[in-house]
């Protein structure tokens, strides 16, 4: 690739992964800036994540054996972050991409050996196959309740640790799911988005029921994870509260490359027939379909592929208490209000599903 296509190529994911949503997911300050910054230079952007992410965890290592545990634990976190980013760069399950989502997944096993909270990898059967999720679990014995929490077409799993932590310091557990097309459900199980989705999702509640320590479930989508969350909590009347976070009631490809791409890796197909005729299935709407768990609706006004139009299915759909909060200025997914955004979604599906044990 020429350096002329490497900058183009860049500047492609810094609009993809603004500076907002690197901090958001867990990236430091400093790391973030220099990422922006060298690959605006034409650093390749993959390569770049990736020093940041091998240089942090060298600093775990470190700290690690010096005995310095939540030093560790923090150095790891953010490298964990960087290699989430470094993996975005790809689209499709290609070598690279699998190679650096591999780094992710053995990075996220030794947070699991020494971070202050329960971490660890889980499995559930869906399909003659195995969906996967990271489980993080509260300091107190029994949870109020499990959050199953994920995103939609790019942003997966450990992407949503610092999220996961919040809840934890609310009591609630979270399992960071990888969902059919996401992950390594995708990658390495070889499952795909379909439109019972909502199915696969219904497996992590039997999962949370199984274990009483995990409580009452509840379910956060983000982006077009929203759709699905909207879709389970329709279908399944165990769920005890529902948040959609910037997402489509009617999916579409959306006219770019990338979302193009992103969708035919997602659905295990790059015929555009077939991919419409998937998302065509996965359509919410409210005249069929009906929420009657607790539902929460989040919208940013700037967001650059979600309008509030898009999002009123979910609200209408509610046969009960309902909640759109809107910030007027919010990015997609609301990356630029974190701080807020978290704590409102982490301080409501506390208030609702029930006291800790």
């Amino acid at each position: 690739m020429t350096d002329d296509l490497v900058v183009k190529a860049n500047l492609a994911h810094q609009r993809a992964m603004p500076m907002t949503r690197l901090l958001d997911c867990g990236m430091d300050h400093a790391d973030a800036s220099r990422l922006h910054a060298r690959s605006s230079a034409g650093e390749p952007w993959d390569v770049l994540a990736e020093t940041i992410a091998t240089e942090r965890l060298a600093q775990a290592d470190q700290a690690e054996a010096d005995g310095r545990i939540v030093t560790a634990a923090d150095a790891r976190q953010r490298g964990i972050a960087a290699l989430v980013f470094a993996q975005m760069a790809f689209n499709f399950d290609e070598p690279r991409k699998v190679e650096l989502y591999r780094k992710l997944i053995a990075a996220c096993r030794q947070l699991g050996l020494i971070l202050d909270l329960p971490f660890e990898r889980v499995e559930t059967e869906f399909s003659g196959k195995r969906l996967i999720g990271w489980l993080m679990r509260p300091a107190i014995q029994e949870a109020r309740g499990t959050i199953i929490l994920f995103g939609g077409q790019s942003g997966w799993g450990v992407a949503y640790l610092p999220i996961a932590r919040e809840l934890a310091r609310r009591g609630l557990a979270t399992i960071l799911a990888e969902g059919p097309g996401q992950g390594e459900t995708r990658i390495e199980q070889g499952l795909y988005l379909q439109e019972d989705v909502e199915a696969a999702f219904g497996r992590w509640i039997d999962f949370i029921l199984a274990d009483p320590r995990l409580g009452t479930p509840g379910i956060w989508g983000n982006s077009y994870g929203g759709l699905w969350a909207a879709r389970t909590a329709s279908s399944d009347s165990r769920i005890g509260a529902c948040c959609v976070n910037g997402s489509f009631a009617r999916p579409a490809i959306l006219p770019f490359r990338t979302a193009f791409e992103q969708s035919a890796a997602m659905i295990g197909s790059e015929d555009r027939t077939v991919i419409e005729a998937v998302m065509a299935k996965l359509r919410f709407d409210p005249t069929q379909q009906r929420i009657a768990c607790p539902l929460l609706v989040l919208h940013g006004g700037a967001d650059p592929l979600v309008t509030l139009e898009d999002q009123q299915p979910f609200l209408d759909a509610a046969t009960g208490e309902a909640l759109l909060h809107v910030w007027p200025d919010g990015e997609h997914t609301i990356y630029n209000h974190s701080f807020e955004r978290t704590a409102l979604v982490a301080d409501w599906f506390a208030a609702r599903l029930g006291p800790a044990a």
